[in-house]
C-alpha cells in the first residue's frame, strides 16, 4: 500500500497485517527531514511557537533556518493542524519506505542525512517526475499565444511570472509588481489572477488591476495573461530566461529540468521552507525579499527581474542540474536505480 501524508491513520490499522506500507512524499528530501526532525524540535523548543524562535533552528541535512520559514502549519502549537503534522513526524519511522519526487544530484546532503544521521535508509528518490504538456479544458488559446508570443523574443531574454492555481495577490501587490517590471525594461510573461475576494471564477480585469496605461507602455516587451499558462512549455522555450515562482516543490522541478533559474517567492504551505533551500543550499534561485507584512516593493521586484536573466552563477548551477536531472532518469541513472531497487523489493522470493 502507497498512502500520503492524509492517509497517515492507516499505520495503525494495517499493524496487524503483514503488507508493506510506503509513503510517497511529494515535496523535497530537505523537507522530509525536517519532518523526521519535528518531534526533536517540538520537544527543545520549550513550549515555544516556532515562528517565535528567534535563534536559527538546526536540522540534519538542511541549512540553518529560521523558525518562522518552516512549514505554515508548525508555526503555531495551537494550530489545530500542528498535532496531525507531529503524529505524522512520528509515524514516518514505522512505514516501510518513502518514495519522493527528487532527485541524489539535487539533494544529496538531505538525502544522506535521512540515511545516515537520521538512520531510516529505506528512502527512494525517484524524481524527477514531471507531467509534460499539461494543459487544461479551456486553455488552448492561452498556450498558443503564449508559446507564440514566446517564439517571436530573443533567447533567455524573458523572466515568467506564474505563482500556481492557488498564488493569489492584492491589488496593491499586483500593481507594485507592474511598476517594478516596466521600470526593469526587461521582457517578461506574467499571469495574473484576481486579487483574494473578487473570485477566481470570473477572468481578472486587467485595466483595473493594473497601473493606468500599463499594458500600452510595455506592449512592445511584455505579455500579460489572464489566471493560467502552460507552465511546463513555457519554462522549455528557449525565450524565457528566468520564472518568478512561488516555490511549490513541482514548480521547482519543472524549472530545474528546463535549466531555467529561479526568483523565489513563497507564498504558503513549505514554500518558505522551500525558498531556504533552492537558495542557500542548492543555489539554483535568489531570493525575492519582502518587508515585514510580507509586501514586496518594486524596487526589489526591479531589481531581482534584472537579476535572474544575466549570465552568473545561479544560471550555471541550474544548467548543471538541468543535466543531472536527466542523467538520473537513464537507465544507469540514480532514479531509476532507486525505482528498480523498490520494485524488486516487491517481487516475490523464490526458491530453487
Amino acid at each position: 500500500m502507497i498512502i500520503d501524508f492524509f492517509c497517515t491513520a492507516v499505520l495503525d490499522i494495517t499493524a496487524d497485517f503483514t503488507f508493506p506500507v510506503y509513503y510517497f512524499f511529494t515535496s523535497g528530501a530537505a523537507c522530509l527531514a525536517s519532518f523526521f526532525h519535528l518531534p526533536t524540535l517540538h520537544e527543545t523548543t520549550a513550549g515555544k511557537n516556532l515562528k517565535d524562535v528567534h535563534t536559527l533552528l538546526s536540522i540534519p541535512g538542511v541549512p540553518p533556518i529560521k523558525g518562522s520559514d518552516m512549514p505554515k502549519p508548525l508555526l503555531e502549537r495551537e494550530d489545530e493542524v500542528y498535532d496531525a503534522f507531529i503524529l505524522f513526524s512520528k509515524q514516518l519511522s514505522n512505514s516501510s519506505g518513502i518514495i519522493i519526487n527528487t532527485f541524489e544530484a539535487l539533494e544529496n546532503r538531505a538525502i544522506k542525512a535521512i540515511t545516515e544521521d537520521i538512520c531510516f535508509r529505506n528512502i527512494y528518490p525517484i524524481g524527477p517526475l514531471i507531467v509534460n504538456g499539461r494543459t487544461g479544458d479551456n486553455h488552448d488559446d492561452n498556450t498558443d499565444s503564449c508559446l507564440s508570443w514566446l517564439d517571436s523574443q530573443p533567447e533567455q531574454s524573458v523572466v515568467f511570472f506564474c505563482f500556481g492555481s492557488l498564488g493569489l495577490f492584492s491589488e496593491e501587490q499586483v500593481k507594485e509588481i507592474a511598476i517594478g517590471l516596466e521600470r526593469s525594461e526587461q521582457r517578461f510573461l506574467w499571469v495574473v489572477r484576481n486579487p483574494p475576494g473578487l473570485g477566481n471564477q470570473t477572468e481578472p480585469d486587467l485595466k483595473s488591476l493594473l497601473p493606468e496605461g500599463f499594458l500600452d507602455r510595455t506592449g512592445n516587451k511584455g505579455m500579460v495573461v489572464k489566471s493560467w499558462a502552460p507552465q511546463v512549455p513555457v519554462l522549455n522555450h528557449k525565450a524565457i530566461g528566468g520564472f518568478v515562482t512561488h516555490c511549490g516543490w513541482n514548480s521547482i522541478l519543472e524549472s530545474v529540468c528546463a535549466g531555467v533559474p529561479m526568483v523565489a517567492w513563497p507564498l504558503y504551505a513549505e514554500q518558505r521552507f522551500n525558498r531556504v533551500v533552492i537558495v542557500e543550499e542548492i543555489k539554483i534561485a535568489i531570493p525575492m525579499n519582502e518587508s515585514e507584512t510580507g509586501f514586496v516593493s518594486s524596487t526589489e521586484v526591479e531589481k531581482r527581474v534584472s537579476e535572474i536573466v544575466q549570465e552568473g552563477p545561479v544560471r550555471e548551477k541550474t544548467k548543471a542540474m538541468k543535466n543531472a536531472a536527466k542523467s538520473a532518469l537513464t537507465e544507469t541513472g540514480s532514479s531509476h536505480a532507486a525505482l528498480t531497487e523498490l520494485l524488486q523489493s516487491w517481487s516475490p522470493k523464490r526458491s530453487y
